[in-house]
């Protein structure tokens, strides 16, 4: 009888399940396409995009700018109508962290090919506020307010949790490279420096509010994982870490606890432990 393999190690199979997660069944395979594939890409290896777009930080910005973007009323109208985020969480994630890896990662042709498909996604989604007015998630203020909120969550991330935080010239590399992405989605007036992103989010302030659309999303993004019982303690420390960065004024709108000594210290401690064990079980072995 042949010997039987070892199984994997715990680094391996709780890297494995990670990336399954989030990447979904096709990720591998997705994966060896957008790493592997030769051909030009849209950023040099090493750039700040990169580097941001890489870390295990992200887990705590992607679920930070998820909550943040449903401040706005068209644009968490546009999610509770269109999307399957009830039913279909986990799948969406897949796609959205599809997209960024290819984007970022990915050949300029396959980078390209990914913003033509979201292009036809927001063509079709239309719809009608309570108030009676119109939305669409091809419109440019509402592109530029999800892009705006998403890369402020992932560098607000990666500044407090990433291995390497970026310094001033590499932050506003990284807003000016994200930029170029939302260009081609159809934003206009995008930010391409960190003050020009401070800036930008000053602007949408008052059109945010918490509406029973937001609080609903934001509350079955924590209580609802759809995760086995034992990956939700993990997972509830890593969405503690990303209401920790959400700003105060926020708490209210969205029903969402304000504890600062708590998050400065018991948390912020957790979400450093939470990153550090996701980097160490998504990094390949070299030995």
């Amino acid at each position: 009888m042949a010997p039987t393999a070892p199984l994997p190690d715990l680094r391996t199979r709780l890297g494995q399940a990670l990336f399954l997660r989030v990447a979904g069944p096709e990720g591998p395979k997705r994966a060896e396409r957008i790493h592997g594939r030769e051909g030009e890409r849209w950023f040099p290896s090493g750039s700040a995009i990169q580097r941001v777009h890489g870390d295990a930080s992200m887990f705590v910005g992607g679920l930070r700018a998820l909550m943040l973007q449903a401040l706005h009323p068209a644009a968490m109208t546009a999610v509770a109508e269109h999307s399957g985020y009830r039913g279909d969480m986990w799948g969406r994630l897949a796609r959205t962290s599809t997209f960024l890896a290819t984007t970022t990662f990915g050949t300029a042709d396959d980078a390209q090919a990914a913003v033509d498909a979201v292009r036809r996604i927001h063509d079709s989604i239309t719809g009608t506020m309570p108030d009676g007015s119109p939305y669409r998630a091809s419109d440019p203020h509402l592109l530029r307010w999800v892009h705006v909120a998403e890369i402020d969550s992932f560098l607000t991330a990666h500044r407090t949790y990433g291995l390497e935080p970026l310094d001033q010239a590499g932050r506003d590399e990284y807003v000016a490279q994200t930029g170029q992405v939302a260009e081609r989605l159809g934003a206009v007036d995008v930010p391409t420096t960190e003050a020009e992103l401070r800036e930008a989010l000053a602007v949408y302030r008052p059109e945010l509010r918490g509406t029973d659309h937001a609080r609903e999303a934001v509350r079955f993004l924590l209580l609802h994982p759809d995760l086995p019982l034992a990956a939700r303690p993990p997972y509830l420390v890593i969405a503690s870490a990303a209401i920790g960065l959400m700003p105060v004024w926020t708490r209210r709108e969205l029903r969402l606890p304000w504890l600062p000594v708590t998050e400065r210290t018991t948390v912020r401690a957790l979400g450093h432990v939470a990153t550090g064990t996701i980097r160490w079980a998504m990094t390949p072995r070299t030995a």
